[in-house]
């Protein structure tokens, strides 16, 4: 079988996904145990892979599933925890009375507070926590919308504490492999994930740095009186600033601490220090910008959802309702760099070795050192911070579960068919693996010049599945093995599919959906990507730029692999 063949059977599995997907508008809970068989077929009919080896791959897909759930269920039960204990409440009234130019309540809600919810919840959560906050401040429910979308970009590639990275890449990568040509090289795997995070965090800051003004260009252009592309450019040096508040301690983060703390310190500190500017009236425009009256808003920039203003009996102080945030970024934080901690922490673990007896085909699960265990814990901590009562409890966990059951069902096709094309390499018609036949037939058709579409690459997954964490998990050794076949950097090209599957939740259709509820603009999505595939554009155009730039005229390689 000739390679193009091979290349083109290798593709299929994701080719389907996107044609039922986008073209025939299938949910993916019908599409993806589709794709599921789709896989086992060409793996075990074209691929030869024995039937023992499809299902220790299942297998092992399942238990990476587990993992990734449990990470969304703690991330989730921490935002629901919140919600009814009031604490969310009480940061929304904490925003309303800061200013009221929009342009810097976009920056401060949408940019600041919604990067911040994106490291500490992620999975599309920032839109559905931003958009209703915007609304009940007095934006156009379509505008609150678009803006909560546009955020899903810089920070989601550290979502969840980290999750598109810690599952995502390390479990869409060949981790065993790799590991082997690193110990034979002086090295180990740490190292190398180290090098992808800070190339993720280095190309997502000098992308994110112009994200704030991105936004207030839309906001003028589209929901402006005037309808113009430059009106409120006055704002030009205070939205660099708070952008910088926000990149430059998230890319020192990503480069020392590591992939779970870079958008929930950035938030943080950005929220801090941008707040105080504001205060001391540092770089603030001297004009104020409104939108037009409600009385003259298009209908299609209204929701059918009214946004309460009803106090809640229990009233939660500022200070209460943010311990919770700041309480998991300390604690995430010792956890990974207090030694004694860590090795604790990880020492509750079930492993899994060679699977069904297969040739490294292993998992494992450790419950406590995953930011799942830790987000619980923190849980645990705001019931008594919160004195919450076994009702509130009781709902935040249920609605969570509901949550869970959604985003599971997905997860338990998708990751197994991830692992099942990762792993047929080893089979009884000595053919290389699906990933490294998928990236024979990219690089030899697009050659030195696929660095500058790596990002789209990821981008188009994340666009499918509606999930950073799917696309790396699906496209992360393709990108690595087509990086080998063209003598160029791995961890950089491995970097770039993660920053482009950010971008790509911009326009994820489940992303979309999903905000669009929470302020009832269910049936506007079409709308929404309209103006959300501006800003996704320029994100995947600018990060290969950058690729290409650090690849060809800066010469970056891997240092470890000699690469």
């Amino acid at each position: 079988m000739n390679n193009g063949l091979l290349a083109v059977l290798a593709f299929t599995p994701i080719l389907s996904a996107g044609i039922l997907l986008i073209g025939f508008r299938i949910p993916a809970k019908i599409v993806m145990p589709f794709v599921l068989v789709i896989t086992i077929f060409i793996g075990n009919f074209f691929w030869g892979v024995s039937g023992s080896r499809v299902l220790a791959s299942s297998l092992q897909g399942l238990i990476i599933t587990l993992g990734i759930l449990w990470i969304i269920f703690g991330a989730i039960m921490l935002l629901n925890t919140l919600k009814y204990s009031g604490a969310i409440t009480t940061i929304r009234e904490g925003f309303s009375n800061i200013t009221d130019d929009r342009r810097i309540q976009v920056i401060l809600i949408a940019w600041l507070f919604g990067c911040f919810i994106e490291g500490a919840s992620g999975f599309g959560t920032p839109a559905a926590v931003a958009a209703p906050l915007m609304v009940a401040l007095g934006f156009p429910a379509l505008a609150a919308v678009v803006f909560g979308m546009m955020i899903q970009s810089t920070p989601v590639s550290f979502g969840a504490v980290g999750t598109p990275l810690i599952v995502g890449v390390q479990g869409g990568l060949d981790k065993v492999l790799i590991t082997e040509e690193l110990l034979e090289k002086g090295s180990e795997w740490e190292s190398f994930f180290s090098i992808i995070v800070s190339n993720v965090a280095i190309i997502h800051a000098i992308c994110g740095t112009f994200m704030p003004m991105f936004i207030i260009i839309i906001m003028t252009r589209f929901f402006g009186k005037n309808k113009s592309w430059l009106e409120g450019m006055s704002i030009f040096p205070f939205a660099i600033f708070s952008a910088f508040s926000f990149t430059i301690p998230y890319v020192i983060t990503g480069i020392f601490l590591g992939p779970e703390f870079p958008s929930i310190i950035g938030g943080l500190v950005g929220l801090a220090i941008v707040t105080i500017a504001i205060k001391i009236n540092f770089l603030m425009p001297k004009d104020s910008w409104n939108f037009p009256s409600s009385s003259n808003w298009p209908i299609s920039w209204k929701g059918g959802i009214e946004m309460s203003h009803e106090k809640k009996q229990k009233k939660i102080s500022t200070i209460n309702a943010w311990l919770p945030y700041i309480f998991l970024a300390l604690i995430l934080i010792i956890s990974r760099t207090y030694e004694p901690l860590t090795i604790f922490l990880k020492s509750v673990s079930f492993n899994f070795i060679n699977i069904l007896d297969e040739e490294k085909i292993n998992a494992s699960f450790q419950v406590l050192y995953l930011p799942g265990g830790i987000l619980m814990m923190v849980c645990l901590v705001t019931f008594i911070l919160h004195k919450m009562s076994f009702t509130e409890i009781s709902n935040a966990f249920s609605d969570s579960f509901k949550t869970i059951l959604g985003a599971g069902f997905v997860l338990i096709f998708t990751v197994p068919l991830v692992r099942i094309m990762i792993n047929s390499g080893i089979n009884n018609k000595d053919i290389v693996s699906m990933p490294i036949a998928m990236a024979q037939g990219m690089s030899s058709l697009m050659g030195q010049i696929y660095p500058m579409f790596a990002p789209t690459i990821g981008g188009v997954g994340a666009f499918l599945a509606g999930s950073n964490t799917v696309s790396n998990l699906m496209l992360s050794q393709f990108q690595f093995e087509t990086a080998n076949l063209l003598g160029l950097s791995g961890s950089l090209m491995v970097a770039a599919q993660s920053v482009g599957a950010a971008a790509g939740n911009m326009v994820a259709i489940h992303n979309v959906v999903a905000a669009s509820a929470t302020v009832g603009l269910l049936g506007k999505e079409g709308v929404i990507m309209r103006i959300t595939i501006i800003p996704t554009l320029y994100y995947l155009f600018f990060s290969g730029l950058l690729v290409l730039v650090f690849i060809h005229l800066l010469s970056l390689s891997d240092p470890l692999l000699n690469k």
